[in-house]
C-alpha cells in the first residue's frame, strides 16, 4: 500500500468513526405531547386517518401510527389518551362577532326567548337590579321564532308600549338576533330626542338605508331598522376599558368551551384593535384571530392603506381584510332583493352601503393587498357585489393573484350568479346553522320558489368549486359549531324537522362540513399552510369530542359535546377538569 493510499485510507476511518461519535451523542428528538386512543381525523388527504398525534411546543411534530409516535416519547412528553374519544383539528369560527359575543354574557341574553313576555319579563328583572337612569341593553330576540306575536304589533314586529310601561325612567334598547334591527321604549326615544305622542320633526325619522317603522299614526313603534338604529345607538353610552377587557376574556372562554381554535372577527374598528394588541402582548390572546376592518370607518381604512396587511407572525391576530355591511337580515326584511318579499309588496329590503363604496374599497383591496369581505344577505346584494368584484378585477387585471374576496352569509343567491363565484374565485362565509332557524319561516319572505332555486345553496357553490367557510354569526346564533355541523348534514331544525331535512340535496357530507370549519376556513384566511389540518409542520390547534362526530347516527349527533381543547399546544379546556 502506497503511502498515499495509506493516509487515504487513514483519514476516511477518522471521518467515519467521527460520525458515528456524533451520532452517538446526539440527542434524541421527542415531543412535548402524545396523544391517541380514539379516532383522529387529520382533514389531511394524504394521511386523512391517524392513531396518534405527537407535538413539539406548539407545532405537530408527527402524525402516524402510534407504534411511530411512541418512538418520539421521552422522559418529559406528556400523553393524553383519547380513551376513545375523537379529535379533530382546532375548529374555526369563520364570521362572528367576538366582542358580541363577549357582551352577550355580560347584558341581557335573549336569544332563547320564545315570546315577547319573556323579554318583558326580562327586562323587568333587569329594571330591578338597574340604577336610576341607568341604560339596559340586551340582544336575541327575534319575532319570527316567538310562539305568537303580542296584540299590538306592526309589521310583525312588538310596540314599545309594554315594553315602556315596565322601564318608565330607564332607556332601554334590544338588539335583533340579527342585529339589523332594535328595540326601544319610549324612554330611550325621548334621549335621542325622537317624539312618541305627537308628529313633530317627524323628519327626524326618515334615514337612508334604513327605516323607523311607526304606526297608523306615524308615530314610531320603537323598532328601528338597519341603519335607522344609529338614531338610538349613539346615545348609548360607550363600554368602559374595563369591561371589555371582561368581555373579551369572556369570549376567549366560551370559544374554548366549543373547540374553536381560531375566529373571523366581521368587523372591527380601531379601539378594538387597540384592545386586541394590548390583549396578545399581556399574552391574554388565546384565540387565533383574523380580524376585518370596518368599512364604515374610512379614515381606518384609509390609514391602513397606507400601512398594508398585518400578517402576525406568531399567527394570533391578523388583520388583512375589509369588512362592508351591504345589506340586512331576512328576519328584519332588510335583505335587498330582486324581488319583493312575499310577505311585503313592493318592499326590496336596504341598500345599506353604496355600492360604488364597494367598487371602490374593492380597487384598494387589490391594489393594498387587502381581502375584501362583503356582506350580502339578499340575491340582489349579492349579484351587486359580484357585479363591483368583477369590474375590480377587470379594471386591475394585473393585481388579480389570489386575492381570495368574499362574500360574508351569501344566504339566498339567483341561480345565475352560483357558479360566479368559483369563476370569480370569490369565497361564501355561509352559517349552516342559519338554516336551522330560518328556514321555518324564511319561506315566508321569500316564497318557495325562491328558497328551493336559490336559498343556502352549499351543495351547488361546492360543486362549482369553491370552498364553503362555516360558523355562526355569533352572536346572532349561540357559538355552538355542533349545531352548525348538524345543519350542514341533515339541513333540519335543531329539533329535527323536518324528516329528510329542507332541500336535501343541498347538505353537505360528514367531510365537507368538517372541512368547512377547519382547512377551508383557513383558507378563507390565507392560513390553509399554518392550520386548519393534522399535518407534521402546522400549529398544534385540537378539538376533542367525546363521541365520534363522522360516524354517529344522526339522531344523536346534536348530543356531541367538546371535552377538550388544545390550542398552541397546551390544554386550554377540559369538560368537568375541576
Amino acid at each position: 500500500m502506497s503511502l498515499n493510499q495509506f493516509a487515504s485510507r487513514s483519514l476516511l476511518l477518522i471521518c467515519i468513526a467521527f460520525l458515528i461519535q456524533s451520532c452517538s451523542t446526539e440527542k434524541k428528538q421527542t415531543g412535548t405531547l402524545l396523544i391517541h386512543g380514539g379516532p383522529i381525523y387529520t382533514m389531511d388527504s394524504l394521511n386523512p386517518k391517524v392513531e396518534a398525534v405527537v407535538t413539539l411546543d406548539n407545532k405537530i411534530l408527527f402524525s402516524g401510527s402510534l407504534e411511530d409516535a411512541e418512538k418520539l416519547k421521552g422522559p418529559e412528553t406528556q400523553e393524553i389518551n383519547l380513551e376513545g374519544k375523537t379529535m379533530t383539528p382546532g375548529l374555526i369560527e369563520g364570521h362572528g362577532h367576538f366582542m358580541g359575543l363577549g357582551y352577550n354574557e355580560l347584558n341581557l341574553d335573549l336569544i332563547n326567548t320564545k315570546s315577547f313576555q319573556e323579554i318583558i319579563d326580562a327586562v323587568a328583572d333587569a329594571v330591578q337590579k338597574a340604577k336610576p337612569g341607568e341604560w339596559i341593553t340586551g340582544r336575541g330576540w327575534h319575532q319570527s321564532k316567538w310562539d305568537q306575536l303580542p296584540e299590538n304589533s306592526v309589521l310583525g314586529f312588538p310596540t314599545h308600549e309594554a315594553l315602556s310601561a315596565i322601564s318608565p325612567d330607564n332607556p332601554v334598547y334590544l338588539r335583533h338576533a340579527s342585529g339589523h334591527a332594535g328595540f326601544a321604549n319610549a324612554k330611550a326615544m325621548e334621549l335621542a330626542g325622537l317624539q312618541v305622542m305627537g308628529t313633530e320633526n317627524m323628519d327626524a325619522l326618515s334615514v337612508e338605508g334604513g327605516e323607523v317603522i311607526v304606526d297608523d299614526l306615524g308615530l314610531p313603534t320603537g323598532v328601528f331598522n338597519e341603519r335607522a338604529m344609529t338614531l338610538i345607538t349613539k346615545h348609548i353610552p360607550e363600554n368602559t376599558p374595563e369591561k371589555d377587557i371582561q368581555a373579551f376574556e369572556l369570549a376567549v372562554a366560551a370559544c374554548h368551551r366549543n373547540g374553536i381554535t381560531g375566529f373571523h372577527d366581521a368587523g372591527i374598528g380601531r379601539e378594538t384593535i387597540a384592545l386586541y394588541n394590548n390583549m396578545k402582548a399581556e399574552g391574554k390572546m388565546g384565540i387565533r384571530m383574523y380580524a376585518m376592518l370596518t368599512g364604515w370607518d374610512k379614515e381606518l381604512l384609509n390609514e391602513w392603506y397606507e400601512k398594508g396587511p398585518n400578517v402576525d407572525p406568531e399567527h394570533l391576530f391578523t388583520i388583512r381584510s375589509i369588512k362592508l355591511n351591504c345589506d340586512g337580515a331576512l328576519g328584519s326584511r332588510g335583505a335587498w332583493l330582486l324581488e319583493s318579499y312575499s310577505d311585503r309588496q313592493d318592499h326590496f329590503g336596504h341598500e345599506t352601503l353604496p355600492m360604488e363604496f364597494v367598487k371602490e374599497t374593492s380597487l384598494n383591496g387589490l391594489e393594498h393587498g387587502f381581502q375584501v369581505c362583503s356582506h350580502a344577505i339578499g340575491d340582489r346584494a349579492n349579484r351587486e357585489i359580484l357585479d363591483r368584484y368583477e369590474a375590480a378585477f377587470m379594471e386591475k387585471p394585473q393585481m388579480v393573484n389570489d386575492n381570495r374576496f368574499r362574500i360574508e352569509h351569501a344566504q339566498h343567491l339567483h341561480p345565475d350568479d352560483i357558479p360566479r363565484f368559483a369563476e370569480l374565485g370569490v369565497i361564501p362565509a355561509m352559517q349552516a346553522v342559519h338554516l336551522s332557524s330560518d328556514r321555518p319561516w324564511a319561506i315566508d319572505r321569500l316564497g318557495e320558489k325562491r328558497i328551493k332555486e336559490g336559498a343556502y345553496m352549499w351543495q351547488a357553490l361546492l360543486k362549482s368549486g369553491i370552498p364553503v367557510v362555516n360558523g355562526t354569526d355569533v352572536p346572532v346564533e349561540p357559538l355552538n359549531p355542533i349545531a352548525s355541523f348538524y345543519a350542514s348534514v341533515t339541513r333540519k331544525t335543531l329539533e329535527g324537522s323536518p324528516e329528510g331535512g329542507y332541500e336535501p340535496d343541498q347538505k353537505m357530507t360528514r367531510q365537507q362540513a368538517l372541512r368547512s370549519y377547519t382547512l377551508d376556513a383557513a383558507y378563507g384566511a390565507f392560513e390553509e399552510g399554518i392550520k386548519g389540518s393534522i399535518t407534521e409542520g402546522k400549529l398544534a390547534d385540537f378539538t376533542i369530542y367525546d363521541q365520534d362526530l363522522m360516524t354517529v347516527p344522526e339522531d344523536t349527533l346534536l348530543d356531541t359535546q367538546v371535552a377538550m381543547t388544545i390550542f398552541n399546544g397546551q390544554v386550554v379546556y377540559a369538560k368537568n377538569m375541576n
